[in-house]
């Protein structure tokens, strides 16, 4: 009876946290909120006392406040108006927080620095919007209502990758992710530096990786539809970053609380290091460039059997590619405090490993029975490297295969079948499932955005569960999300491609499991578009427009059906080529398109005001992804 009664009251606990902070629309979801009665109004002056060992922190929320108010902020332990207290509280942890809102201002308590930051960023999100311009907002009633929290993370492994190889992405552009990255708590940079289409990162040692394998000629056309570059074709597009760059870019992170990890991707996708270094491939003789975006690698044989008509991958029989490759992690290992570097080990045709008898003899002196266990041979060789410059390795889930060792961790991306794999042999785990956390994919309707390999709405974002049952949970360090670059030229594409779905990603990685809640999530999400706006971020409005799918039956007759990602929405349409509003169609049920149409439009409401875009779908489309009812 005793224990029926704890489990209610525990329960309830958790509805109401749930409640309160769906109506202050925080985002990650924190652990517990208990909303006050009353506001607190900033003074015309704003006191912030804390401790000199803030300053870090303290120095960015003053810069904020003065720019956005334009009010005066000034430090002082007398009648301040928000207090930064450094506090020993286990129950925290490293990044946990407190916030208090009452009347006596706002009060942010935490073990470390970390942990007032994120407590400070929760604080802005109960300011107006306007907290984030650029500029000051004059007009605004600066306050913020009565509050209590108590919050901290999940995992404390909270990601997102982005990809500069394919595109090389300013360092100003560089600073904008990070800045995003910061307002949701996200906590490590993943830095994809190197790839087929471009090395972005400074090697002293060799120069040739940036003054060659930097630059490609420009192409405009879609990915993997664009056009072989002649030899001779001028290599004016891209660029790299020195290692003052980099030094500069890590700092700037740091300050924002986000650890960087580079990526070197090996020894696959090695298409800029084999041209600017052919000796390195098992095909030194091919005249190689710098891709551009033409296809070059067969698929259909995706697991383990992927074929380049193109080397682009390092010959692990070469001692030279170790003797390189020390170099190249001897001079980022300095650049790059974090415990880890990420060796890629992705995608790796072995069809030119295959074919060369420096492989095949590799393959005899050591005892490998097959190319897996020749990529797992080079995978210990450079775990070795990495750690011999005081680091340790981490790479895809590829890097399981032929056996892995040591202290290496996975990011499971095919799926969560190498993170199971990795944790049941005892690695450490990030999961980056493709399918759920890949947010280069389209987010909408396919027609409305353009295909890129695959779709991935916001929804199924956030459905993800990175803990599969059956392993031990303290090894699923965090969760990922991938933004790859192929068809994003630029910073305000790239955080169309991102925003919303990382916030649906910050939540997975920061908030209880018990608290997630798809339907009020989207309220939030909502709420955060003003903020966004105010912030000048690029983002997309895909989860106002319906999901339409359709089905074939054995007359040959096409039903479409069409399903509302968030609630609320009305649907119209029409299939007379006529504009639909809310005084058109409107769908209830599945129905037969007939024969003659050519197009279907579609259109979202609710409350009477569009939300989503017109959509124009042609006919052709729709049969193409239709399944058939048998």
């Amino acid at each position: 009876m005793k224990l029926t009664k704890m489990i209610v009251i525990t329960f309830s606990l958790c509805i109401t946290t749930l409640l309160n902070a769906q109506s202050l629309n925080i985002i990650p979801e924190p652990l517990q909120v208990v909303k006050g009665a009353g506001n607190f109004q900033l003074p015309k002056s704003i006191a912030i006392n804390a401790p000199s060992s803030a300053n870090e922190v303290t120095d960015q929320i003053a810069m904020q406040l003065r720019n956005a108010t334009g009010k005066t902020v000034y430090f002082s332990k007398n009648h301040a108006s928000l207090t930064l207290s450094i506090i020993k509280d286990e129950s925290l942890g490293l990044e946990g927080y407190t916030l208090n809102v009452n009347t006596n201002g706002i009060t942010i308590s935490a073990n470390t620095n970390a942990g007032l930051f994120y407590g400070w960023q929760t604080t802005l999100q109960i300011l107006p919007a306007a907290i984030y311009a650029k500029t000051t907002q004059a007009n605004t009633q600066w306050q913020l209502p009565y509050v209590s929290i108590t919050d901290k993370p999940r995992f404390v492994w909270r990601g997102l990758m982005l990809d500069v190889a394919r595109h090389f992405f300013s360092k100003a552009d560089i600073k904008i992710f990070i800045d995003d990255m910061a307002r949701y708590k996200y906590n490590r940079f993943h830095w994809h530096l190197t790839d087929d289409q471009g090395w972005r990162i400074e090697i002293k040692s060799l120069p040739k990786l940036t003054e060659v394998g930097a630059w490609r000629p420009e192409r405009k056309g879609k990915w993997m539809n664009t056009s072989a570059p002649a030899i001779n074709e001028p290599k004016t597009y891209g660029g790299f970053y020195t290692q003052e760059d980099i030094k500069e870019v890590v700092a700037y992170a740091k300050s924002k609380f986000i650890e960087v990890i580079p990526e070197i991707d090996v020894p696959g996708h090695s298409m800029a290091i084999n041209t600017a270094y052919p000796q390195l491939s098992t095909t030194p003789n091919y005249p190689y460039q710098i891709n551009v975006g033409e296809e070059f690698m067969d698929w259909e044989g995706f697991n383990g059997h992927v074929a380049a008509r193109i080397d682009n991958s390092l010959d692990p029989s070469n001692e030279l590619v170790y003797n390189y490759l020390d170099k190249i992690f001897g001079e980022i290992a300095p650049l790059f405090p974090f415990e880890y570097i990420h060796m890629g080990g992705d995608e790796n045709a072995k069809n030119n490993w295959e074919k060369s008898a420096n492989v095949q003899a590799l393959m005899k002196k050591e005892g490998l029975k097959n190319q897996n266990e020749v990529q797992s041979y080079f995978v210990r060789r450079v775990q070795k490297i990495i750690n011999s410059k005081g680091k340790k390795m981490m790479g895809w889930d590829e890097i399981l295969e032929g056996g892995l060792s040591g202290d290496a961790a996975v990011m499971s991306w095919r799926g969560v079948t190498g993170g199971i794999q990795a944790a049941k042999q005892g690695h450490k785990v990030v999961m980056s499932p493709n399918a759920y956390n890949y947010i280069d994919f389209y987010q909408g309707e396919l027609t409305a955005e353009g295909k890129m390999y695959a779709g991935l709405r916001m929804k199924k974002t956030y459905s993800y569960e990175p803990i599969p049952e059956g392993i031990d949970s303290n090894l699923v360090i965090g969760n990922q999300g991938n933004q790859w670059t192929e068809q994003l030229q630029n910073m305000r594409n790239v955080q169309y491609m991102t925003w919303p779905r990382a916030l649906a990603i910050a939540e997975t990685s920061w908030s209880p499991k018990a608290s997630k809640n798809w339907n009020s999530f989207t309220k939030k999400v909502e709420a955060h578009f003003e903020k966004l706006d105010a912030a000048n971020v690029k983002y997309a409005k895909s989860m106002f427009d319906p999901i339409v799918t359709t089905q074939i039956n054995t007359k040959g007759e096409m039903f479409v059906n069409m399903e509302g990602e968030i609630e609320g929405l009305k649907i119209y349409y029409s299939i007379d080529d006529s504009m639909p509003d809310n005084f058109s169609n409107e769908f209830t049920k599945p129905f037969i398109v007939p024969e003659d149409v050519a197009l279907l439009r579609v259109i979202s409401y609710r409350d009477g005001k569009q939300l989503g875009k017109m959509l124009n779908i042609p006919i052709e489309s729709l049969k193409k992804r239709a399944t058939k009812i048998l």
